[in-house]
């Protein structure tokens, strides 16, 4: 995936503006832990979903497969990364769309 990405993230279905760094900080790590899943690769377009612990990825169009232990670490880690943002409370769901531009 080309390192010009656009980062959109919604906690708890409200939009969160997000500064170049944390952006680009939490782009490389959802890409980083998707790309060494099955089905992972080439990515150029992909979407993860969060809701009460339950991860849904979409790579290119295409729903990719979990297993319980890295939806269980996929979660952890985005949910912790997410949380430390300013501004952000409890995280009942979140949205992550990242797309090469």
């Amino acid at each position: 995936m080309d390192r010009n990405l656009k980062t959109v993230l919604e906690v708890n279905g409200e939009g969160v503006e997000l500064n170049r760094f944390a952006g680009q900080f939490l782009a490389l790590t959802v890409l980083g832990a998707d790309s060494s899943l099955k089905g992972g690769e080439d990515i150029r377009d992909l979407e993860l979903a969060l809701k009460q612990g339950s991860v849904t990825i979409t790579v290119n169009g295409g729903d990719l497969p979990l297993t319980p232990f890295p939806e269980g670490i996929i979660a952890n880690t985005i949910t912790g990364l997410v949380s430390s943002l300013k501004g952000i409370g409890r995280i009942d769901s979140l949205k992550i769309k990242i797309r090469a531009q």
